[in-house]
């Protein structure tokens, strides 16, 4: 049996007495149905930032906002209903307790109702082991595709939102680990067969990039698309507090520069050179990519409050 009480004005929490998710309401119980004009938020961790997260409202177009989740509460309701002042309908945050919920016909209906779904940080893992092939990946996919619904997530919500993707299955890695052995099984990556954000095709993403610890691995990661999948990867990057916003093809970057370094990092193959990919990238064996010193170009933009920083991607 599940009590529902909604309120226009209050957050409440509806809870699945089955447990396999967790429902927190804020706002309109009435759904509106909006045009949204699409776009994706990519946000490096840590605190959100607020320019970013603004630009993510606004985009729905005074809809629903939806907030996934596999672990916390509903930290995100306040903050996304009445604090950034953007008008929504409502904000809504469901908290994944076990993979059943994936089945729930009303977890389902709200992510056909929504106009922005927004991933939050945790594990990645369990995303991926939750929502990969399940209804959940299906109706994202066709609301991304078809109604062009504005997507974005921070942390381990930004990492599964490239076509390739670090799953974590194995538990985290550092760059030491990858870099000695490119398919030590912590290296655990994922592509073309989870979620579908169009302009994210070949790329892979990394977050908490402040940290200097998560270049290295990040560069495995590409190493592995090449080797694994016979594509030329591209990678974004953001450090903590900073955040990519794509429209189309131009990814504006909002941070706190110059009063805090923030940065995303765009990374590709150099297209001038003639061989490309790694020079050696196998199991059991240190990875080497470097051409002469030319094997990738990596373009640093600074984050400000304005967004005036982009990168055509």
């Amino acid at each position: 049996m599940r009590l529902i009480i909604i309120s226009s004005l209050l957050l409440i929490a509806v809870a699945n007495y089955a447990q396999s998710y967790t429902s927190y309401f804020t706002g309109s119980s009435t759904n509106v149905t909006t045009q949204p004009d699409g776009g994706i938020c990519l946000m490096g961790g840590a605190t959100e930032n607020d320019e970013a997260m603004k630009w993510f409202l606004q985009r729905a177009n005074g809809g629903d906002i939806l907030v996934l989740r596999a672990s916390g509460s509903d930290g995100y309701n306040d903050y996304l209903y009445a604090e950034l002042g953007v008008a929504v309908n409502s904000v809504e945050t469901i908290v994944f307790n076990t993979a059943d919920a994936v089945n729930d016909f009303y977890v389902q209906t709200r992510i056909q109702n929504a106009e922005a779904i927004w991933f939050a940080g945790g594990d990645q893992w369990n995303y991926v082991n939750y929502w990969k092939n399940s209804p959940v990946e299906t109706l994202v996919n066709n609301s991304i595709q078809q109604r062009n619904i504005v997507i974005g997530g921070t942390s381990a919500g930004m990492a599964i939102l490239g076509s390739h993707y670090f799953s974590a299955q194995n538990g985290t890695v550092t760059s030491a680990t990858a870099l000695a052995n490119p398919f030590h099984n912590l290296v655990s990556i994922g592509g073309n067969d989870f979620l579908n954000a169009g302009v994210l095709s070949n790329t892979i993403t990394d977050t908490h990039y402040d940290n200097p610890d998560r270049r290295g691995r990040h560069v495995v990661f590409m190493a592995r698309m090449a080797t694994d999948f016979a594509i030329e990867p591209r990678g974004i990057a953001c450090d903590e507090y900073t955040a990519v916003c794509i429209d189309g093809t131009l990814a504006r970057v909002y941070g706190n520069y110059p009063s805090d370094d923030d940065n995303a990092y765009f990374v590709q193959m150099n297209c001038e050179l003639q061989d490309r990919g790694p020079e050696v990238c196998t199991p059991g064996t240190p990875l080497t990519w470097n051409r002469d010193g030319k094997a990738l170009r990596v373009f640093r933009v600074k984050g400000t409050q304005t967004g005036q920083y982009f990168f055509d991607w």
